[in-house]
């Protein structure tokens, strides 16, 4: 293994084994509930990152959510959010998990939150739940997605100054008035000392984009890893309406506004949840696998983010042994979702399952929904993943 890459596994091992990485979802839920249609008979399994989308899916009718993720520190922060539902007052949650700064944050969780929690995320929040305490640095800002977006507004602040240019970008009213505003900032803030920064291994690790994920991305778009942030971010802020952007709000100012917020941050929603909604979810450290090998039931839709991604490169093994869990968990009908950082998922052509004692490759018992998810993937709100996959698996 060259030492360049043997650097930067470690330098992604380190941030991930010891952080909270995501402070908030970056998959487009919208696009989710368009395909999933879900219905209460529908048990549905999604890894948890920041827990934003686990909550969406039951607002959108999932009979039961099972919320699975290795890194303990994301599954603190989705029960953080139940307990606050069920204990907070509306407005307390919103300042919470809206504005990213709650008053007496201290206080209220070693009152009303801490009793709540499992004996792994009481740990982890007894110690952090100072991220919530500060009124000049929101939630928004921790964690090491959070940090490099704290660096981002740092640049916009005082290197680029055009924080005033930003805000009216992204409060505007109308595509037409996005695109000029955008075209006129676009030079200012698409500097080389960005686009120096977008190209560090150690920039990306902060952001959760392994190796792996960066050689596809290299490999499959012209330009590489550069210029597929510069056409990702061109097409956010000039082709795709800002107003309802929650995703880049939250990231560019750390907070979100009760008119541009996630769909679990409104007040109707807050009381869909506190009155049963949050009875259907279940949170696990673990992984993908390591659940559903313990599961009793089945699970008829999957949403797997972009995991795969990181598995591909040094662990297939581990990605055969999943996908073999999910055949051998599946209920009827299931369809399955994931994304990706590269073009193509092509590595998932190799992958061989066990059904019914006979051999296949993965292909021969999925059929994708290639059209359906071209055309949502277009609407991506994040726009940060290459592509997106609907898959329906052939009964047994």
């Amino acid at each position: 293994m060259p030492i360049s890459e043997w650097v930067s596994r470690r330098v992604f091992q380190f941030v991930h084994g010891n952080n909270l990485v995501y402070n908030t979802c970056w998959e487009d839920p919208r696009l989710d509930r368009q395909t999933l249609n879900l219905t209460s008979q529908d048990r549905l399994l999604v890894i948890t990152s920041a827990g934003c989308n686990a909550l969406d899916y039951l607002l959108a009718g999932a009979g039961h959510v099972y919320a699975v993720d290795m890194n303990p520190r994301q599954n603190a922060l989705l029960e953080l959010k139940a307990s606050a539902i069920r204990n907070l007052s509306y407005e307390q949650f919103f300042d919470m998990f809206g504005r990213g700064h709650l008053p007496m944050a201290e206080s209220l969780y070693a009152a009303k939150l801490r009793e709540n929690l499992s004996a792994q995320s009481r740990k982890y929040w007894d110690r952090w739940i100072k991220f919530f305490d500060h009124p000049k640095k929101s939630f928004y800002f921790r964690g090491t997605s959070g940090t490099f977006a704290h660096m981002v507004g740092n640049y916009i602040n005082k290197v680029a100054r055009c924080r005033g240019e930003i805000n009216e970008l992204i409060d505007a009213s109308s595509l037409d008035t996005q695109r000029e505003l955008y075209a006129d900032l676009k030079e200012k803030v698409w500097s080389k000392t960005l686009q120096f920064a977008m190209n560090r291994d150690t920039t990306l690790s902060l952001l959760g984009v392994p190796k792996a994920q960066r050689k596809q991305i290299d490999d499959q778009y012209p330009g590489g890893i550069v210029k597929f942030v510069e056409d990702s971010i061109d097409t956010v802020f000039s082709k795709l309406p800002i107003q309802d952007n929650y995703f880049w709000r939250v990231y560019i100012t750390g907070s979100y506004t009760p008119a541009c917020c996630p769909e679990y941050l409104k007040p109707e929603n807050f009381q869909k949840l506190r009155d049963g909604l949050l009875d259907q979810l279940t949170v696990r450290t673990d992984s993908v696998e390591g659940f559903l090998r313990k599961h009793q039931g089945t699970i008829s839709r999957f949403v797997l983010l972009d995991h795969m991604d990181w598995l591909s490169d040094h662990y297939f093994p581990l990605l055969e042994s999943e996908w073999q869990a999910i055949l051998d968990r599946a209920a009827p009908n299931t369809r399955i979702l994931w994304r990706s950082g590269g073009l193509r998922t092509d590595f998932l052509n190799d992958v061989t399952v066990t059904r019914n004692g006979k051999s296949y490759l993965l292909p021969e018992l999925l059929t994708y929904h290639t059209d359906l998810a071209s055309q949502l993937h277009q609407l991506d709100r994040v726009h940060t993943y290459g592509s997106f996959y609907i898959a329906d698996l052939a009964n047994a």
